[in-house]
């Protein structure tokens, strides 16, 4: 019997796997909602049976517990360990199941930037012919996939499914960057890092942002690992020369040779941060044997996923940008570093996280902030340390008129030629649904005080 923890997209998705392969599969739940309830039928008339309640144990006969996100100081997890029953992840199963023949993987792991990357490679894919699907943490579980009619994956994976994939092998591999977090669920950065790095394990090319320390780091044991970086490229590295993107590592000359991937004007939306999302994906469609013509199309083509520096509207030559997916200190800095003035909108749940580097390194083009959310005083400490003669707002509503006295605020510290940016550094639960509901408000609120402008005709 396999035991499958969690009744999520992937669980469940691993648990119908292993039913129509004829294994005998439970599945335990910790949670007892109408959404568990659902996926309990659905797994039902799949012959899976599922368990409901917090288990301290794994159910007894199991010879495989598959866990999909469970940290590893969980009861049951440790009740496995204690009974010598291994534990792997969806990833790990999906890899143990791929038929012969299956399509290689391409994949990348980072703090910040991994499904618009992910969706970056897919597109320079699709443009060179290949049939080519994004999987893993993006949304489709790898196990889903894994059988299908492709011709390569390319494959998002957090810190918590690599903690369990202990023999995949992708053909190449990228790690983006690495900054703190889910250092509750890891115990350490050094532990954090660790699984992040276990992504080049066995990676046939190893892709690493040299711009980045720890990313460096990690790749430092792999001779011939192939770097991005925002500056010159040297050998064996993608970079930047004047406005071009540019390979000198998959090339046949990489001392005496460069091709010209694309121009800064095909990424979008620009902004550096993005520009080394954008070397990335190239450098693992590169791997591949991607053409430069297919990876400047597959940059044209890229359609950006919402709430990621998304321009809303210009008001009173005001821009305001919805950034709701930097839920962390490391992905603000990087928002705030693509505009030369800004009225910065942030807080929410830092989680524990520092903002003090973050608010010292954007001090200088800080022109105001607002602040709102649950975590709103180690912020405001913050500015008032490194950025004292900055204007600060603190809105400490709840209520769903929040955003409208946020973007308010925000329209009188911001003068013509600003940016009014939405990078919370925080996590969104405090006050919504999740950064998109978030991102939605802010931009809701927005075009109610463009609407109200118009209409008073200022």
């Amino acid at each position: 019997m396999i035991c499958v923890l969690g009744a999520g997209v992937s669980g469940a998705a691993a648990a119908r796997l292993l039913a129509a392969r004829g294994e005998r599969v439970v599945v335990l739940e910790g949670r007892d909602g109408e959404r568990q309830r659902a996926a309990a039928a659905e797994l039902a008339a799949a012959g899976v049976e599922v368990r409901f309640g917090e288990p301290a144990a794994v159910p007894e006969g199991a010879s495989l517990v598959v866990a999909t996100g469970w940290p590893p100081h969980h009861p049951v997890l440790v009740a496995a360990a204690e009974a010598g029953v291994e534990v792997i992840g969806e990833v790990e199963l999906a890899w143990r199941l791929r038929p012969e023949g299956a399509a290689p993987w391409l994949a990348l792991t980072g703090t910040n930037g991994k499904t618009t990357v992910v969706r970056m490679l897919t597109s320079m894919l699709s443009a060179a012919g290949h049939r080519a699907l994004a999987v893993g943490n993006v949304g489709v579980p790898v196990v889903e996939a894994v059988a299908g009619p492709y011709d390569v994956l390319a494959v998002e994976l957090s810190s918590f499914q690599l903690h369990r994939a202990p023999s995949i092998a992708p053909l190449a591999a990228a790690v983006l960057n690495v900054a703190p977090d889910h250092l509750d669920w890891h115990g350490s950065m050094e532990e954090y890092a660790r699984a992040k790095g276990e992504i080049f394990a066995r990676a046939g090319t190893v892709v690493h942002n040299a711009d980045d320390e720890w990313a460096a780091r990690l790749a430092a044991p792999y001779p011939g690992a192939v770097g991005f970086t925002l500056q010159v490229p040297r050998p064996g590295q993608l970079g930047v020369v004047e406005d071009l993107l540019v390979d000198r590592a998959f090339v046949a000359d990489p001392v005496r040779e460069a091709a010209e991937l694309a121009s800064l004007e095909d990424v979008r939306p620009f902004a550096p941060h993005n520009v080394a999302n954008a070397l990335a994906a190239a450098a693992l469609a590169r791997a591949y044997g991607v053409p430069p013509e297919a990876v400047r199309q597959g940059l044209r083509d890229f359609v950006p996923d919402p709430h990621r520096i998304a321009h809303v509207a210009r008001v009173d030559g005001v821009d305001y940008v919805d950034d709701s997916k930097a839920t962390n200190p490391h992905a603000a800095a990087a928002s705030l570093a693509a505009y030369p003035s800004v009225v910065w909108v942030a807080g929410g749940q830092l989680k524990g996280a520092d903002v003090d580097d973050l608010v010292r390194q954007a001090a200088p083009r800080l022109r105001g902030a607002v602040l709102l959310g649950a975590d709103r005083e180690p912020i405001r400490r913050a500015l008032a340390r490194h950025a004292e003669n900055v204007p600060v707002v603190e809105v400490a509503d709840r209520d769903t008129g929040a955003m409208d006295r946020v973007v308010a605020e925000a329209a009188r510290l911001a003068s013509p030629g600003d940016t009014v940016l939405l990078a919370p550094a925080a996590a969104s639960l405090d006050m919504f649904t999740g950064y998109p509901a978030r991102g939605e408000a802010f931009a809701r609120a927005v075009h109610r005080l463009e609407t109200r402008r118009e209409g008073s005709g200022g």
